[in-house]
């Protein structure tokens, strides 16, 4: 009997958990079936004037046009395949780089770990945006890659000093001491005890930023320095929108429902992984 009720809340976590990492899943595959579509397959030409301007749903335009006359399902589709790129993007490249910081920091000596600290808590103080716009702006232009990397950049202090903090926190068990005793070199403390054991919760922190990285992308677009036309990203749709959105409101709708589902489904999924990363979540009644 005591041991029915000892597993009997552990399978109630489960489904829950289940119910959100799977729904999470659901809208991003989703999304990325409709993004890697525009590869092969698009209704019509996203620079193309397939209809006339600001035309309501119909048929031959299921979300209507845009202000150009371009069909706006097509945009809308493109727009799937730029918000997974730049997310992606964006969280390999602070993922490296933030990492690979946060445990030169870890390992580093009382002095150098307090400059690299205060460098972090720099960096962070600044808001993400802001730090990306300087960032564009610093380079020749703006462009796809050039706000990956920017979004990148300025979510890596985050990951680093999560990372500082994990990995200190496993190089005070008494197993890596033996394990340095034993002759372990460095290199394999890392990769076999550090690294295993703090990647659990970076992975729900990547997964926040994949959704953080693409609102910044479209903050970015929305400011004309994400990714330039024909690159049909949301936030430069519905900076083009604005001007119509009380006489054609689908303009600025569509793309809206688009990046908040998205963003949803990423936090979703984060929900999901971080029960999975803690498992006193998955045994509570």
């Amino acid at each position: 009997m005591s041991e029915t009720a000892l597993i009997a809340p552990s399978n109630t976590g489960r489904q829950r958990l289940s119910w959100t990492f799977l729904l999470g899943a659901g809208l991003i595959v989703l999304h990325l079936v409709i993004g890697l579509s525009t590869l092969l397959w698009t209704p019509y030409d996203p620079s193309a004037m397939a209809g006339g301007r600001l035309e309501l749903p119909s048929l031959l335009h299921p979300l209507g046009t845009d202000r150009l006359g371009r069909d706006l399902l097509t945009l809308i589709m493109i727009g799937s395949r730029i918000a997974l790129i730049v997310g992606t993007g964006a969280v390999v490249v602070g993922a490296a780089i933030g990492v690979t910081v946060g445990l030169l920091a870890a390992f580093a000596s009382r002095t150098l770990d307090d400059v690299l600290a205060a460098a972090l808590d720099i960096m962070i103080a600044f808001p993400t945006l802001l730090l990306a716009m300087l960032i564009v702006a610093a380079s020749d232009g703006a462009s796809l890659w050039t706000a990956v990397v920017a979004i990148g950049i300025a979510n890596a202090a985050i990951v680093a000093r999560l990372t500082r903090i994990l990995a200190k926190r496993v190089l005070a068990m008494d197993y890596i001491t033996a394990s340095r005793i034993s002759g372990t070199s460095w290199i394999r403390v890392i990769v076999l005890h550090i690294l295993p054991n703090i990647w659990p919760t970076l992975m729900v922190n990547l997964a926040l930023q994949f959704g953080l990285a693409i609102i910044a992308e479209s903050s970015l677009s929305y400011l004309g320095l994400g990714a330039p036309p024909p690159n049909a990203s949301w936030g430069r749709l519905l900076q083009e929108a604005q001007g119509t959105v009380y006489t054609a409101p689908l303009g600025a709708v569509a793309p809206g429902i688009a990046l908040v589902s998205l963003v949803i489904a990423i936090n979703l999924l984060a929900d999901g992984l971080r029960d999975l990363a803690d498992p006193t979540r998955r045994t509570r009644a």
